[in-house]
């Protein structure tokens, strides 16, 4: 797990040695990194008494047309900015281009933290 915390090193160069090993709530998670497929669900213990829904898989998504919102189903990832091996892998991530049952849209929500498509339809 990466840990983000201070510099390693002092002003002058020298080596800064860690006052603790790393705590339990300093490390993060892996991402969840959600498909296209049939829907798959996972929730996840966030801090505080609450709960995150994460999606693994999804094949339905919320396009906003015009100030209306239509359910479509994702066919495929045309395009993604995060990593072009998204599109191999049929990934969907914000900012990512997907082409749907209503037309090419782009992806407006976090699936992995939110555990729903939202796009909005591209001209």
């Amino acid at each position: 797990m990466n840990d983000h915390g201070r510099s390693t090193r002092k002003r002058t160069g020298g080596r800064l040695r860690p006052m603790s090993k790393r705590k339990k709530h300093q490390l993060g998670r892996g991402p969840t990194e959600t498909q296209v497929g049939e829907k798959k669900f996972k929730t996840v213990d966030a801090r505080g008494n609450s709960r995150k829904v994460r999606a693994i898989a999804t094949d339905l998504a919320s396009v906003s047309v015009g100030g209306e919102v239509t359910s479509a189903t994702i066919e495929d990832v045309v395009e993604n900015p995060a990593n072009p091996n998204y599109v191999r892998r049929n990934i969907i991530t914000k900012g990512a281009l997907i082409e749907t049952s209503e037309g090419k849209a782009r992806v407006t929500s976090r699936p992995g933290q939110d555990g729903q498509v939202n796009a909005v339809l591209e001209e």
